[in-house]
């Protein structure tokens, strides 16, 4: 029965399922309702279509994100596989034990159970190098005590430790001593501001340079709610080299002031100063803002051209660690943590060789160093030196840096 019963069902089948489809198409496709009928067949199906049609919009998100660009994360070729980060350490000193381009130190940094931020390290964390699919990771471990067994083999003792941030203090990013004074104290300020703020006029025993613990005397309208100021000696004008506008004028931090008697003239103390301060010094209220020692150096994401402006206490050139002033700022897409990559000014010579051609030959612009930004403000922004392999100077190029 079985036999006999299963060809009849099969013939019975097939003449149904055919006709249907030879007949169906021909006919909305003359009539001009394919695409209705498709929707038709889609909504009434209860198999396939829902699954393709759920499918279908997933497919370019996941596209996308694979198309995105893969960072080429270039290892030194002689890096440590393990370091112990030691007391004075940065983010960036280290990275670059490791890496080609610091920069991306994290994209491989790797967090275990006991670190819960892989940008926060500690004196005494020990830094593995290890690889993971071909990727390079580093793994940051507590640093534990070796000791050897009885046949002699060196055995790693772990001990549970309790850590707490407000008694020892993270690794910094970048040295925190050479911009402190620039991340608390307004560094650029206007002419009218320089012209409306208060003045030193004189100081007690008629002193021209003063020191901390001076008495000096103040013109000017000072805000009688407050004690405290800060001392700045005013700077150059900070131009743009190729607008020639003035964006700016630097106010140089030199030191603080306690008032004492608020009249005309005011009196006050001197508490506190970096370096000498002179009369004609201005007093500008205190910036008690949060000192930040953790940045996150990144690659600007389109193409910078700019200029320095400004070499900080220097005179022909600055080196590693030594700070500068660029035409660019929050108002040209300047952030803080963008990197920046100088460029000495090519000279101009002459071919004395070649006769047929007389006019000049400008030399190209070379590599010179990589820089950080600090601090921006509207239209200029601050920089750290982070490497240097000749002088930096005024009006030399930056640009995003490329490798």
């Amino acid at each position: 029965m079985k036999l006999s019963y299963t060809p009849k069902s099969r013939s019975r089948m097939q003449p149904q399922t055919r006709p249907q489809t030879q007949h169906i198409v021909p006919f909305f496709l003359l009539s001009g309702l394919l695409p209705a009928i498709l929707l038709g067949i889609t909504g009434c199906s209860t198999s396939e279509p829902k699954p393709v049609a759920a499918a279908e919009p997933e497919e370019p998100v996941v596209i996308a994100k694979e198309a995105a660009p893969k960072k080429e994360i270039r290892v030194k070729a002689e890096h440590p596989r393990q370091y112990t980060v030691k007391k004075g350490d940065t983010l960036w000193g280290i990275s670059s034990l490791f890496l080609k381009d610091p920069w991306y130190w994290p994209e491989i940094w790797s967090k275990n159970q006991q670190v819960k931020n892989p940008h926060l390290i500690y004196p005494g964390d020990v830094l593995t190098l290890i690889y993971v699919n071909g990727q390079p990771q580093i793994q940051v471990s507590q640093q534990s005590t070796a000791v050897k067994s009885d046949n002699g083999l060196p055995v790693r003792k772990l001990s549970p430790g309790i850590r707490s941030t407000a008694l020892q203090a993270t690794i910094p990013t970048i040295p925190g001593d050479a911009i402190r004074q620039f991340l608390t104290k307004p560094r650029v300020v206007t002419k009218e501001q320089l012209d409306s703020a208060p003045r030193i006029i004189g100081s007690e025993g008629a002193h021209l340079i003063l020191g901390s613990g001076a008495r000096v005397y103040i013109r000017g309208e000072i805000d009688k709610e407050r004690v405290r100021f800060s001392v700045f000696n005013p700077g150059d004008a900070l131009i743009d080299p190729v607008t020639n506008k003035t964006l700016g004028y630097e106010a140089k931090y030199s030191g603080e002031v306690r008032i004492v008697n608020y009249g005309d003239p005011a009196s006050g103390d001197l508490t506190f100063t970096e370096r000498e301060i002179l009369i004609g010094d201005r007093l500008l209220p205190e910036d008690k803002s949060k000192l930040e020692n953790l940045y996150f150096p990144h690659v600007p994401e389109t193409e910078v051209e700019a200029q320095i402006i400004s070499l900080y206490d220097a005179l022909f050139g600055v080196a590693q660690y030594q700070i500068i002033v660029i035409n660019k700022g929050e108002r040209d897409g300047m952030e803080v943590g963008h990197l920046l990559a100088t460029f000495s000014n090519g000279e101009t010579v002459r071919d004395r060789f070649d006769k047929r051609r007389s006019e000049p030959v400008k030399l190209p612009n070379e590599r010179s160093g990589l820089v950080i930004i600090f601090k921006t403000f509207d239209q200029v922004s601050y920089a750290l030196t982070l490497e240097s392999t000749r002088v930096i100077r005024k009006n030399d190029f930056l640009h995003t840096p490329k490798y």
